[in-house]
């Protein structure tokens, strides 16, 4: 159960993505925020000391959102590696499309608003980038897949969308039509070095960015 002050936190946070999703984290003011979250600007200060803090916490709590449901796909898939990959990245294009102007701020606007933010978001890389080294580690088939290539596996699927879904204007494609091809090519990292791991035929090309 919510206590009013949990539910004026939260429209707050709303408002800050809505915000956002309009101008941009550097051109948002509180005024925004508030006018987005119809709230006072009393109320904002009651629960965040400054826009930063309030990037944070929205930050934080869309990530953990999206471990939380990656986590849940891998427990419900069978045994074999690449239907767990296929769900893992499912889960994460469904989120993303779910949260709609939050995914501005977990993909975009959190990696130039300071040193608080960076940190951050290295973290939360980190967390998505284990969650690929623990279906490795649970295959003795596969090979082993480092930290640091992990890192770069999670990079490399962060900007293939921000490639294909523009998340200043989200009129490119949806998330999740990048589906097969995000897949395709974390299945082609984790099962590197290995022909007999990669499946017989091609898989999905990038959809073509909006003009």
């Amino acid at each position: 159960m919510t206590t009013a002050a949990d539910d004026a936190r939260i429209r707050v946070m709303q408002g800050f993505t809505a915000a956002v999703a309009e101008r941009g984290y550097a051109a948002t003011t509180i005024a925004d925020i508030v006018a987005a979250a119809r709230v006072s600007k009393r109320t904002f200060y009651e629960h965040f000391p400054d826009k930063e803090a309030c990037l944070l916490a929205t930050y934080r709590a869309s990530a953990d959102r999206l471990e939380r449901m990656l986590r849940e796909a891998g427990r419900q898939t069978g045994d074999g590696w690449r239907e767990r990959v296929h769900a893992l990245v499912t889960a994460y294009l469904e989120a993303l499309d779910a949260v709609g102007p939050a995914s501005r701020t977990v993909l975009v606007e959190v990696q130039a608003a300071g040193p608080r933010a960076f940190r951050m978001r290295s973290e939360t890389q980190d967390r998505f980038a284990a969650l690929f080294v623990e279906l490795v580690e649970s295959d003795p088939a596969l090979p082993p897949l480092t930290p640091a290539l992990a890192i770069a596996l999670v990079g490399g699927i962060n900007e293939l969308l921000l490639h294909v879904a523009d998340p200043y204007t989200r009129d490119g494609e949806p998330f999740t039509s990048l589906v097969d091809t995000v897949a395709e090519f974390a299945s082609a990292v984790i099962g590197r070095g290995n022909s007999t791991l990669h499946p017989g035929n091609g898989g999905g090309s990038v959809p073509a960015k909006r003009s």
